[in-house]
């Protein structure tokens, strides 16, 4: 069964790279940042502005959505009743049901998987790794500087929990909300991908 793919990830843990491979052997579309240059083009806010949102999200929007709206492309984007991290968050996520409904692909972060939480078709994936496999990772693919790696590991995962907390109201780590939990540092992201493609063709 062809499947909507989205995948949440420790930084480091070769997450996206795994999508992007994931993608490329299922020969479906891959969005990450190209999420946001969507989002950005259909929505008119600056892309910078989707960036600083993933950021600093700190009130809950469910309240939001429980005055008045029950889908993401029921909402008024202009009511004053929502911030402009809201607003821009509600954009992207319009975005994000309209690719997933265009077709089988793979989605890397950025809450897809509440999103898409009720589309029969989604299957979400989790990738994680050790602390030491994610440090020596981030300093030989992402040139991060060995005396702040492990600063900055910690600062990005919190804000990606704090972002899913803020949007979803629930545990950005919570394995329970996820149909595959990989360890990258168990095996290379080839094997993984192999892996995936066969419980997923069961």
């Amino acid at each position: 069964m062809e499947k909507v793919i989205t995948i949440g990830r420790q930084y480091g843990s070769g997450g996206r790279d795994f999508g992007r491979k994931l993608a490329r052997e299922l020969g479906v579309p891959f969005y990450d940042n190209e999420l946001i240059t969507l989002a950005a083009k259909e929505s008119g806010f600056a892309e910078e502005s989707f960036e600083r949102a993933e950021k600093k999200a700190t009130n809950s929007l469910l309240y939001s959505l429980a005055m008045g709206a029950t889908a993401y492309g029921g909402i008024d984007f202009g009511t004053n009743a929502l911030s402009l991290d809201d607003r821009i968050f509600l954009a992207q996520s319009k975005v994000i049901v309209k690719v997933a409904g265009e077709g089988p692909c793979v989605i890397v972060g950025r809450c897809a998987d509440y999103i898409l939480k009720d589309r029969v078709d989604t299957f979400n994936i989790f990738v994680r790794a050790s602390l030491d496999y994610r440090m020596n990772r981030a300093i030989k693919e992402y040139g991060d500087p060995e005396n702040k790696v492990g600063e900055i590991i910690t600062k990005t995962d919190k804000s990606r929990a704090n972002y899913y907390k803020y949007h979803v109201g629930e545990s950005w780590t919570n394995l329970n909300n996820y149909d595959l939990v990989l360890r990258s540092d168990l095996c290379d992201i080839d094997t993984l991908v192999k892996g995936t493609i066969a419980i997923l063709n069961n």
